[in-house]
């Protein structure tokens, strides 16, 4: 079983850039497909990213061309690049297999973006 664990979050000005981590346990982590979701205060999540065991990749439409979502099978690690952060993009980040739609995403980790 695939365990898997967010981490890079922080508090960045708006504009700034952070690169989040998902850390896997298992053996079976290079094929499996992952997404990052986030979650702001007050607000329904959102599925913002995802990659197959292919490495075909898909966005939402609100973070087409700022985000970027990668894998390394090597080092059990799907990242996802952030750039030009906007201060609403302030939510609790998730990586997750499937299923996404989910209500259980498990730990996540914080992105502030100030003004």
């Amino acid at each position: 079983q695939v365990h898997l664990v967010p981490s890079g979050g922080g508090l960045v000005q708006a504009g700034g850039s952070l690169r989040l981590s998902c850390a896997a346990s298992g053996s079976t982590f290079s094929s499996q497909h992952i997404a990052w979701s986030r979650q702001a205060p007050g607000k329904q999540r959102e599925v913002i990213a995802s990659i197959t065991s292919d490495g075909i990749k898909s966005y939402a439409d609100s973070v087409k061309g700022r985000l970027t979502i990668s894998r390394d099978n090597a080092k059990n690690t799907v990242y996802l690049q952030m750039n030009n952060l906007k201060p609403e993009d302030t939510a609790v980040y998730y990586c997750k297999l499937p299923p996404w739609g989910a209500a259980d995403w498990g730990q996540g980790t914080q992105v502030t973006v100030s003004s």
